[in-house]
């Protein structure tokens, strides 16, 4: 990832470097490591690239000022960083490495009786084999998962042989870039990316209305979206409980029994998490699970939201009155134990969230 960061992207890291990369002169990136479900590790990255406007800047341009040149300039950018389609290439072109194999398992030509003068004839021809081999789109039973009747079925994906689109323009109506789609089963690619990585990828424009907005949504829900399934940590909690045993008044204290209710919580969990080999051996060689161009001051979202709420108090906070706090220093809890005033505040809670204690049986309640 260091060497395309540098090699491809063309960031340096020092500075503004005016070398640019195969989309432009790199301004920043962020990058997180994930893994898929057969444990095959990837990475989803966001770039910024210098000069780039955003969609309002776009919009003058284009709509206000009516600027040909400068959409003309655009449109031909878009067209030459992404491409989706399948190149057409001879039958009787000279054969490569990648032929009668996966592509991706191939190791290419020996650099060693490699000329100056690459054969184009060659370099299309391996381009065409990835492009068979890792960018086109074969539907599955996950394409359909989410599908319900009427016919016709409808890729998740939104991947389609009827999606054709000839030509890139702009739509005056919706202010946003219709992007060209030659193939409708062929996802995104850049020529130069796909010859270096040698293996499966996608490239997306982010700078336009609704697409721009479903891009971001997927990038939050997929970096977001929680390891363990919901039903598995509900059962691996049930399986923490039963293995703790049941409460001893006499022999147990109920702040010790907490304590180990929540390591054997935590270490129940950890031992449903799934990891794949690719997983343990990036973490055993110390390998990076982000890459970033800049460093970022972690955002703490509780005590962010909480400061929040006590400047401007929110009706979906169930917050304690100034006359619950004047009653006695000491209040009676449901499940028996005294509250002193001072813990009041600790009592305050969103009302969607769900405070788990265990009552004087050692049983847990909610």
């Amino acid at each position: 990832m260091k060497a395309f960061i540098k090699s491809i992207l063309g960031f340096t890291g020092k500075e503004l470097s005016l070398n640019k990369g195969v989309l432009g002169i790199t301004k920043a990136y962020y990058g997180c490591v994930k893994a898929q479900g057969r444990g095959t590790l990837h990475c989803h990255m966001l770039v910024w690239l210098h000069g780039a406007l955003d969609l309002n800047e776009i919009k003058q341009h284009i709509m206000d000022a009516g600027d040909d040149a400068f959409q003309d300039r655009l449109l031909s950018f878009l067209n030459d960083a992404m491409s989706n389609y399948i190149p057409d290439v001879p039958m009787d072109s000279e054969p490569v490495m990648s032929d009668g194999f996966h592509t991706a398992t191939a190791r290419g030509q020996d650099t060693g009786i490699l000329t100056d003068h690459l054969d184009q004839a060659m370099v299309d021809r391996d381009l065409q084999n990835l492009v068979v081999d890792c960018q086109v789109h074969k539907h599955t039973k996950t394409c359909y998962k989410y599908w319900h009747y009427p016919d016709p079925k409808v890729c998740q994906f939104d991947l389609d042989k009827a999606n054709i689109q000839e030509e890139l323009f702009f739509d005056y109506e919706k202010s946003e870039l219709c992007l060209r789609c030659l193939d409708g089963l062929v996802n995104n690619f850049n020529e130069t990316i796909l010859h270096a990585v040698w293996c499966n990828m996608d490239i997306k424009f982010v700078g336009s209305g609704a697409s721009a907005k479903a891009v971001l949504y997927y990038i939050t829900d997929y970096i977001t979206k929680s390891q363990l399934k919901t039903h598995v940590v509900y059962a691996a909690l049930e399986l923490s409980i039963k293995k703790l045993g049941e409460y001893d008044p006499n022999e147990d204290k109920i702040t010790v029994r907490a304590k180990q209710l929540l390591q054997h919580c935590a270490y129940m969990m950890l031992s449903h998490q799934e990891l794949s080999v690719q997983q343990v051996c990036s973490y055993l060689m110390d390998y990076e699970d982000h890459f970033k161009s800049y460093e970022f001051q972690g955002l703490y979202w509780t005590s962010y939201e909480s400061y929040i709420n006590s400047q401007d108090p929110s009706p979906e906070y169930d917050l304690v009155s100034d006359n619950e706090a004047d009653k006695d220093d000491i209040a009676e809890h449901e499940d028996g134990h005294a509250v002193q005033d001072d813990d009041r505040e600790d009592m305050v809670v969103n009302e969607e969230e769900v405070i788990v204690s265990i009552n004087l049986q050692g049983e847990l309640i909610a």
